[in-house]
């Protein structure tokens, strides 16, 4: 995937889940939603759906660097990492912060996706 990282976990929903909650910490991040499409599938149109997550993860530093940088940089704020079940495997799953931030013209701002794009690189090492 070339806008963004993605990888294929030998690991149930709620271990990959749990490893790259605890990976992301390492690096700083912190998850701030958890949404669980399958139960708000389930709820808002009686689908059965397989087990999807998207976790908000924040690096509180550099979100308030990049909002210092760009105010309205909120609006890509915080990262989403997915994670769901495909053929009783997990499927984990980001952006890259050099993609999403790469439509605004901000010297300031591409610096600070580098440095988080490399922490996220660093998650998907270890998981």
């Amino acid at each position: 995937m070339s806008y963004g990282f993605k990888k294929e976990l030998d690991l149930g929903f709620d271990d990959a889940l749990a490893k790259v909650t605890a990976e992301l910490e390492k690096e700083g991040f912190g998850v701030l939603t958890e949404i669980d499409l399958k139960a708000t599938l389930a709820k808002k149109l009686g689908v059965d759906f397989p087990r999807y997550q998207i976790l908000g993860a924040c690096n509180p530093h550099n979100a308030h660097k990049a909002l210092l940088a760009e105010e309205d940089i909120g609006l890509m704020l915080p990262c989403n990492v997915i994670v769901y079940e495909r053929e009783g495997k997990s499927v984990v799953s980001v952006i890259k912060p050099t993609v999403a931030m790469g439509m605004i013209d901000n010297p300031e701002l591409k610096k600070i996706a580098e440095g988080v794009e490399d922490k996220l690189k660093r998650v998907f090492e270890a998981i």
